[in-house]
């Protein structure tokens, strides 16, 4: 096994994610040497399949809703958010040459809808400030003098450096390079660390063959969601999702992920309701139903005298036998409150991201860890989650920032340049 020593006043980066490159962009711009490995072939990966479809890189709404995302970690994100927020990942974009625009449903994208420009132009500028780049270079742990594991193409390789950024990811993606498999190797060095669990996930529900195989992947819009949290408390939302062929999932799951999850663990299941005629009070409902439909079947006289057809009226037979289905008021109500039981998340490896990971109290201000002086983390890897919406990624980048400019002033306070 080869020694490799970096310059003096070194800063290694493991993760190439967007936390580890702005880590990196924030230190090399001080003047630190910065060396990024990267276990995959090329850097970036999970942030260039979020891109797919149109990369949406953050969001328009005002900071007090913005930071209202992050649930329970609101105050603690927040202050990484005040030295690096949306207005400020626009301009940094912007400084790339990247325009950005606000669409209609206040998220914020970049004029081509593109995620491969922006990283092109990121890396190619990375490189020619001075960062290093080592891609299939997989993060082993430490040995026992306190230098890095590396796993390479080439056999294993101890690197040495002044200060460590670990911005590894989560758990969701593992394909792609975040596999948490970090997290017993922190844990064996006095770090706490909360089991990754699944976030902006899909549930379980259970259908029938006939609703799984004739609706899965069929949109669900406009409906309301209605729930009720691990803690008792009621949450309402209108947005839109998806049947899959055992559940569903989509944004306006995703907004509640975690808040599901956590009630599903506490209960064994937990039951949503949805609304599936938002635009319709249940007295209307009732009246229209009610309402002879002659010769015509049910289904033709819901459809004709609520719009209710397709998937949606599927729903309605999926919780209502024939008796309840002819019942005109049980059926106004079943549409005003379809409920679903949710059986348990989708795994981990389908999410869109994690929750769980390094606790932010194991940090100080700077994202240091306590138990470790001089290694710092970022990104997915701490435990707080956010909904898709481009809160995710402009946290991600707002962590990576003050980890950087946290091993900047360690390293001027442990080694004076």
């Amino acid at each position: 096994m080869s020694l490799v020593t970096p310059a003096p006043a070194s800063l290694v980066i493991i993760g190439g994610g967007p936390a580890g490159l702005m880590a990196a962009e924030t230190a090399r711009a001080a003047g630190i040497e910065v060396d990024v490995f990267e276990a995959k072939g090329s850097v970036g990966r999970k942030f260039l399949i979020a891109g797919k479809g149109g990369m949406n890189l953050t969001h328009g709404e005002p900071k007090p809703a913005f930071l209202q995302r992050y649930g329970a970690r609101a105050k603690e994100v927040g202050t990484w958010l005040d030295g690096f927020d949306a207005d400020a990942l626009r301009e940094w974009a912007k400084g790339l040459g990247v325009e950005t625009f606000v669409g209609t449903s206040g998220r914020v994208f970049p004029s081509d809808l593109k995620a491969a420009p922006l990283l092109r132009g990121w890396v190619h500028r990375l490189r020619d400030s001075g960062v290093r780049f080592h891609v299939h270079h997989r993060w082993l742990g430490w040995n026992a003098d306190g230098t890095l594991r590396m796993g390479t193409p080439d056999g294993e390789r101890a690197i040495r450096a002044d200060a460590v950024v670990l911005a590894l990811g989560g758990g969701s993606w593992p394909q792609l390079g975040s596999d948490g498999a970090w997290q017993p190797w922190l844990a064996a060095r006095g770090v706490d660390v909360v089991p990754l669990v699944p976030s902006n996930c899909g549930f379980d529900i259970g259908w029938s063959e006939h609703l799984a195989s004739r609706f899965a992947g069929a949109p669900l819009k406009p409906v309301v969601i209605h729930l009720r949290d691990a803690h008792g408390r009621e949450h309402t939302r209108q947005g839109e999702c998806v049947i899959t062929a055992g559940g569903i999932e989509g944004s306006l799951i995703y907004a509640f992920s975690g808040l599901l999850r956590d009630a599903v663990a506490a209960n064994g299941s937990n039951t949503i309701t949805l609304d599936l005629a938002p635009d319709r009070t249940l007295e209307r409902l009732r009246n229209d139903l009610a309402k002879p439909h002659g010769s015509r079947s049910m289904s033709e006289h819901l459809r004709r005298q609520t719009g209710l057809a397709g998937v949606k009226a599927a729903l309605l037979h999926e919780v209502l036998n024939r008796e309840q289905f002819h019942d005109a008021e049980m059926l106004a109500r079943t549409i005003k409150r379809l409920p679903l039981t949710l059986r348990r998340p989708r795994p981990i490896e389908e999410a869109i991201s994690s929750g769980g990971g390094v606790r932010l109290e194991a940090l100080d201000g700077r994202l240091m860890l306590t138990a470790l002086p001089g290694v710092f983390c970022a990104g997915e890897m701490l435990d707080w989650e956010a909904p898709t919406g481009g809160y995710l990624l402009t946290a991600c980048f707002a962590a990576g920032r003050l980890a950087g400019l946290g091993a900047v002033d360690w390293l001027h306070r442990s080694r004076p340049l």
